[in-house]
């Protein structure tokens, strides 16, 4: 009888019916609230008010709530750093710091002078409550990340001036706190400083150090997700043991992690899921139930208290994100992205809020003031978040299209990749959906090609098969496989690329040549002459999400192949995906005209041109190239514009010196395709 009377007792004591509200809550939260044209994260919180010790009491806000709401803001602060795109982030860094100082100042001097003149308070208590307006949580983050904008300039300078807020705000904090105990000692803030150098320098390396040594070594991807949870509480650990709050520690994860996770993975697909599915919804609704409404009935102290810090918290967020848009150059819709990115209020307010209570520097009306400015605070930063995030995906498809007219290039490209080994044929999807246009909703076809009922080469195809779906599957592209019985491996990929009217063709390269003049294959030489799709040949010796950068060899005239621009834009699209540096070996004109595609296609990547005047050039540079670099030739068909006979030896040469090199070579389309 205990149990049932456990289930039917509020608030919940029984775990499994305290998770079983908590996911119809999930569940049944974004269904109703989109009906009524609320934004699903102000649903969650305003749920977590109902069903809180506040509302219904429905739910106890115990220890579970903690951890899973503590996880949830590292989560989300972890999820902010991943997604940036670092190219992005160091192009906008100063902006990004100066609007982070921005927004904390302006609310400090308005906080303070106007503390002093509402509440008659003692400077110590105005400069509490000020470091409360002046920090901020990516409460509404979740929304511009959905839309696809997390790399636009007043996301990437939100995201940036949040972290030097937050802070400057703890810094702020730790100093009332200790004058409220006794004194302020100067020391302990050069101690903090150097800790944080030594920990942003011992941490930054141990991490990259350690995720390359383990992604090379494990390919298991739950694995990989439950080393990246790990790095994260790690870092955000020692965080703490210096004294910072724990979400820094979380963002520099995010920071670390970064290129080695791209965004068309399947580790940052089970990432977002988790985070969007469990975590952050936990940490929404653990916000609202810290929020007691009742106090607004308590008398005109309260109202007074809670109107004051929300009007005084939202203007200074305003006038903060105003003159950074002024000072940037930016427009409404980007001032209001920025505005509602940092107007929202959680974990480092809602820490603030309680340590100043228990030393005594906030009356009980500013406790609860504060409480319902958070929740008004994240309301409006949810409502503005979303209506801008709207119009600024509207405005930036209709820029795309006014500059790149009806038809995209590279949108519609329609990929076959060709695989019969299954440990191969994983790695060469991946290295397809890298090179894909983000845009591209084409389905992708995987090919396994026989020619015979042999039972060992038929269940290893069908293995390669089943690899090859499964990493297209894992980051949501469509993929269509096929077994085909042909002639020859040859026939049946042609056949099969003029069936689906492909436009790249993926294949894998030989691991080992012992043959100097036939180091492709026989079947690639032969592939090369009875097609002149793109073709790309690849062989990864690491996993690709690890490589280090992407060296380019082109040969001279190279621009006046007709697959030119198609090449330039995948290799665009793999650099970006994996956030390296690419090194184009080409002639001059080459070299411009490849910047010229990157510039009118606006990629945004790490590049740089090491001028060739031929073969004996590229020799003497090749030794630049290391085992973690991935060597991309540029091929050309024989009687093409670009062949010449330096092509004849280059065969020959990478395999001597790049036998355990990765190495992509390509050749575009040519004579028309």
């Amino acid at each position: 009888m205990i149990l049932p009377l456990a289930i039917v007792t509020f608030p919940l004591t029984q775990p499994v019916a305290i998770f079983l509200l908590v996911l119809l809550i999930i569940l049944v939260c974004p269904i109703v609230f989109k009906r009524l044209k609320i934004p699903q994260i102000v649903g969650l919180i305003l749920s977590g008010v109902v069903v809180g010790p506040y509302g219904f009491n429905l739910l106890a806000r115990d220890s579970s709530f903690e951890i899973f709401g503590q996880v949830g803001i590292l989560y989300l602060m972890f999820l902010a750093a991943v997604e940036i795109d670092m190219f992005h982030l160091r192009k906008n860094l100063n902006k990004g710091i100066l609007f982070g100082l921005l927004t904390f100042a302006i609310p400090m001097l308005i906080g303070i002078f106007g503390s002093r003149i509402a509440f008659g308070s003692s400077w110590a208590t105005c400069i509490l409550i000020s470091s409360m307006y002046a920090s901020h949580t990516l409460i509404s983050y979740p929304i511009v990340s959905k839309f696809g904008l997390q790399n636009e300039k007043p996301a990437v300078i939100a995201v940036c001036g949040t972290i030097v807020a937050v802070l400057l705000a703890l810094l702020t904090l730790a100093g009332v706190v200790d004058t409220a105990e006794g004194g302020f000692q100067s020391y302990r803030l050069g101690r903090l400083f150097l800790l944080m150098a030594v920990f942003t320098v011992v941490a930054g390396y141990s991490i990259r150090v350690a995720t390359k040594w383990f992604f090379r070594t494990f390919s298991d991807q739950v694995s990989q997700f439950i080393y990246v949870l790990a790095m994260v509480f790690v870092s955000s650990m020692l965080a703490q043991l210096i004294g910072l709050e724990a979400i820094l520690g979380a963002f520099f994860a995010g920071l670390m992690l970064n290129r080695f996770i791209p965004i068309r993975s399947g580790l940052m697909g089970r990432i977002q899921f988790v985070g969007n599915a469990i975590f952050i919804p936990y940490f929404l609704i653990g916000v609202g139930m810290l929020i007691n409404v009742h106090v607004i009935i308590q008398g005109w102290g309260v109202g007074w208290v809670a109107l004051n810090m929300v009007a005084v918290a939202m203007l200074s967020k305003w006038l903060s994100a105003y003159f950074g848009a002024r000072l940037f150059g930016f427009g409404p819709t980007d001032r209001k992205i920025m505005f509602g990115l940092t107007s929202g209020k959680a974990a480092a307010t809602i820490a603030a809020t309680m340590i100043g209570y228990q030393h005594s520097l906030l009356t009980e009306d500013m406790m609860n003031g504060a409480v319902l400015m958070i929740l008004a605070c994240c309301i409006v930063s949810t409502v503005v978040t979303q209506a801008a995030t709207k119009r600024m995906r509207i405005e930036r498809t209709e820029e795309s299209l006014r500059a790149e007219g009806e038809r995209v290039p590279g949108e519609y490209a329609r990929q076959l990749v060709a695989v019969a080994n299954p440990v191969t044929a994983e790695g060469l999807m991946k290295m397809a959906l890298l090179m894909r246009n983000p845009r591209n909703q084409n389905p992708v076809t995987t090919l396994f090609v026989r020619n015979s009922d042999d039972a060992g080469v038929l269940e290893m195809g069908r293995n390669a098969l089943r690899h090859a779906v499964a990493a297209a599957q894992a980051v949501d592209i469509e993929v269509r496989d096929i077994e085909r019985y042909d002639v020859n491996v040859v026939a049946g990929v042609t056949n099969e690329a003029k069936q689906v009217n492909a436009s790249d063709i993926m294949i894998g390269l030989h691991r080992k040549s012992n043959i100097v003049d036939s180091f492709y294959g026989k079947m690639i030489e032969q592939l090369l002459q009875a097609t002149n799709k793109m073709i790309f040949m690849s062989r990864c010796f690491i996993p690709v999400d690890t490589v280090g950068r992407i060296v380019v060899l082109a040969p001279d005239k190279a621009e006046y192949e007709t697959g030119f621009q198609t090449w330039v834009e995948r290799i665009g699209n793999l650099a970006a995906q994996l956030a390296c540096k690419v090194i184009f070996m080409a002639s001059p004109a080459t070299s411009e005209f490849i910047r010229n595609v990157l510039v009118d296609e606006n990629f945004s990547i790490r590049h740089e041109y090491r001028e060739i005047g031929g073969y004996d050039d590229f020799i003497v540079l090749s030794a630049e190239i290391m085992e973690e670099d991935l060597l991309t030739v540029i091929g050309a068909r024989k009687g093409s514009i670009s062949h010449s006979q330096d092509f004849e030896n280059l065969p020959s040469f990478l395999s001597r010196n790049f036998a355990r090199h990765n190495l992509m070579v390509l050749y575009p389309e040519q004579f028309g395709g």
